[in-house]
């Protein structure tokens, strides 16, 4: 991977012109595969003709992705529209494919496929090249689930449906259809500066998914390290065992958003092809096939009847509200993972707090060996609360930070115009936020964290006292 970090970039990767809905579109039908795996690409376009360009995201000196193939003109199609499953009102897109993508060669890594059509406009598709083997590696997990559940390209997603109310929302959500808007889905906002980070850091490091996990914990085995992204709401319990698994085997977590495994799914062949469905019925779970036969499989929040399970006990804090806005204020300034960035006890970054939250809840399962980083305050819908970053050690040594807001890996990107959009954080922010990840990276690639950094220092009761 040295020689891949070492390769020149290709900063024409972005899209310029993104152009009317119509224009293109498109997705894969898998969404992850291993290097030398095929899968297909179908496209919708109004355009005679389009290309396809295959950009693996990285560092590459600042140029932040590598061109690794292109193809050769396709003919364009305008593929129908869009079907609909009246069970779930679930929106797939049905389209004939249009070409095969041959991955032989292409590195392990996060990708964006950017289509061209002739007439100029533009759109992104996300692929992981994944891993097989994670063993000594730091594991980027990608959440395809939750980019998912909230597309509403077609008009429906798991928040809404065509008419933009909740109760005529999807039930289930198919792969088997492209994202709105640029076409990158919550990757490009929640997920891609983290992996730039980690690839500038030149850690060790594997690619997969939370469906990949789900299906195969193989590459969860042996890692030094995992890393769950800015925005990883929807999860299986078989993910959840998994990754709770590896910890408890030695395996380093790190939390970079908030709301993190909140949502029960299923990955359910009854509402399309096995593995491209994601089930959530959430406040309707009664409706749930499952209920009441298996209620541990029952489609709501972990946190919820029929068979409670907050997702606290792994990620050290819980998900409490939406929407808020406030500065992120540190409350221990000499942990480890500060180190280097100069910040004292009382310290605020203006934004970082938000547009969800965890904190910590002690009547909610909690681990023992906790120790609050930041601690926030802020109101939400006219409550005031706290946003909780944390840090805690398991028996066996497995460090898990949890940043308890959902912009920190947007941070990433703050004051770049990368995004489009900061929510007011500045380059002062960026820097606070880089520096810290930075830290838990390295400190969680040289294997389990309590072997070789400090211990918490528990201080959950001060703050949050009978």
């Amino acid at each position: 991977m040295d020689a891949e970090r070492d390769a020149p970039g290709s900063p024409e990767w972005r899209i310029t012109s993104q152009g009317p809905a119509e224009a293109i579109a498109g997705y894969t039908d898998r969404v992850s595969v291993v290097p030398g795996q095929e899968c297909g690409l179908f496209v919708s376009t109004t355009a005679a003709s389009f290309r396809v360009s295959a950009f693996r995201v990285g560092w590459y000196g600042g140029a932040l992705a590598r061109r690794v193939w292109t193809s050769p003109p396709v003919p364009g199609r305008a593929q129908p529209a869009p079907l609909v499953l009246p069970e779930t009102r679930t929106v797939y897109a049905g389209w004939r494919r249009s070409l095969p993508l041959d991955t032989t060669g292409w590195p392990e890594g996060a990708y964006l496929l950017r289509l061209d059509a002739d007439t100029g406009h533009q759109r992104h598709v996300p692929l992981i090249v994944r891993s097989v083997r994670g063993v000594g590696r730091t594991v980027l997990v990608h959440a395809p689930a939750t980019w998912q559940a909230y597309n509403r390209w077609g008009g429906a997603s798991l928040y809404a449906g065509s008419s933009g109310a909740y109760q005529t929302r999807s039930l289930a959500v198919s792969f088997d259809r492209p994202y709105e808007g640029d076409g990158a889905g919550k990757f490009r906002v929640y997920e891609w500066a983290a992996v730039v980070l980690a690839e500038r850091l030149g850690i060790p490091l594997a690619y997969s998914t939370g469906l990949d996990v789900h299906d195969d914990p193989t590459v969860l085995e042996g890692a030094a390290a995992v890393v769950c992204l800015g925005h990883d709401e929807y999860w299986t319990p078989e993910q959840r065992a998994h990754v709770t698994r590896a910890r408890d085997a030695g395996t380093n977590i790190a939390f970079l958003g908030a709301n993190t495994c909140f949502r029960r799914i299923r990955l359910d062949p009854a509402s399309g092809p096995a593995g491209r469905t994601v089930v959530c019925y959430k406040s309707a779970y009664r409706a749930d096939p499952c209920y009441p036969s298996r209620p541990d499989l029952v489609t709501t929040d972990f946190r919820t009847a029929p068979a409670p399970d907050p997702e606290s006990s792994l990620t050290g804090v819980l998900y409490e509200g939406y929407p808020v806005d406030a500065p992120y204020v540190i409350h221990r300034p000499g942990h480890w993972i500060h180190e280097g960035t100069g910040v004292r006890a009382g310290d605020a970054f203006a934004h970082l707090v938000g547009v969800e939250y965890d904190r910590v809840t002690l009547s909610a399962p909690t681990p023992r060996m906790l120790e609050v980083t930041a601690h926030s305050p802020l109101v939400c819908q006219g409550q005031p609360s706290h946003s909780d970053s944390a840090y805690y050690t398991v028996p066996v040594g497995a460090g898990v930070f949890a940043s308890g807001t959902m912009r920190w890996v947007e941070a990433l990107a703050a004051g770049t115009g990368e995004l489009g959009r900061d929510h007011g954080m500045d380059a002062r922010t960026r820097a606070f936020v880089t520096r810290t990840t930075e830290n838990v990276l390295r400190a969680f690639a040289e294997g389990p964290a309590a072997r070789h950094r400090p211990e918490p220092q528990p201080d959950t009761a001060e703050l949050y006292p009978a």
